[in-house]
């Protein structure tokens, strides 16, 4: 046989066995170091991979850099990772909102290290490791607090053509947990309309990545023009069931009773003690 026609053989051999499905979250996860940077999909509630967050918690890693464009809602999801105080860190662009009672209490108290971006840089820092860049420089932030960085020391700005810019550095991850709707055994991914947002990005800056799907079809029924994430940058797929979003600002930031743990875990406190306060 020509050493060409084997090759082209061994390689089709190869992409048949190529099988990125699991048949549960902890299988898909897997193992999960201390002190890992974790990129969580979404924006707000939509495209959070909850499934994902639940198994990350059950698998129990500790000291994390989360990276998420919230910190939250409720006592559900990510905001349960943070009680739980799973994460040393949070790297986001919109921390607060009517229910981020968790992330309030944990910062308040100075047990959980914040590092606020814009939206618009935490995107690009993000896509800049995905991309191999080193570093970018930027307008948005020169010459405000968020010129500085998580310790408050002063990033570094430069002026170009009389304008002034930052430098940020890329934002790399050692596991992505994303939310897409369809999804083949290669990883090759299509997303439901805004639930895409971080997605992609984060799919590319992590060293591996799983996704959640609401459906898997056979390969080659996504029509290549179709896919968004292409499966080279996912590691793992798992297939969930279907359930609508849910807005977050239950209450319009009240604490509804039915969604409070007996025993607050930031605090200690019993949830029916006077002296809790958000």
């Amino acid at each position: 046989m020509h050493p060409i026609v084997w090759c082209v053989v061994c390689l089709e051999g190869w992409l048949s066995l190529i099988n990125k499905i699991s048949d549960t979250v902890a299988e898909a996860i897997g193992d999960v170091q201390d002190g890992s940077t974790v990129l969580i999909g979404g924006f707000g509630t939509a495209g959070i991979p909850d499934e994902l967050i639940d198994g990350l918690i059950a698998q129990g890693a500790r000291e994390l850099t989360i990276v998420n464009n919230n910190a939250g809602n409720g006592y559900v999801g990510l905001a349960r990772l943070l009680q739980n105080r799973q994460a040393r860190k949070l790297i986001c662009s919109f921390p607060r909102q009517a229910d981020s009672w968790v992330f309030d209490e944990l910062y308040r108290s100075k047990k959980l290290e914040l590092e606020l971006l814009p939206q618009g840089n935490l995107s690009e820092r993000i896509r800049a490791a995905g991309a191999g860049i080193g570093a970018f420089y930027t307008p948005t932030g020169y010459g405000t607090d968020l010129a500085n960085d998580a310790l408050g020391h002063a990033k570094e700005t430069r002026v170009i053509n009389g304008r002034g810019y930052v430098l940020e550095y890329p934002i790399h991850g050692d596991l992505a947990l994303i939310k897409a709707e369809l999804g083949d055994r290669w990883g090759n991914l299509t997303y439901r309309k805004a639930a895409r947002n971080f997605g992609p990005v984060m799919a590319m800056a992590a060293k591996r990545t799983v996704a959640t799907v609401h459906h898997i079809v056979a390969l080659g029924e996504i029509d290549p023009e179709h896919i968004i994430t292409p499966g080279i940058h996912v590691s793992k797929v798992v297939k969930i069931i279907y359930s609508p979003t849910q807005s977050g600002g239950v209450g319009a930031g009240s604490k509804p009773t039915d969604l409070l743990p007996q025993v607050n875990a930031v605090s200690g406190r019993s949830v029916t003690d006077p002296g809790e306060t958000a």
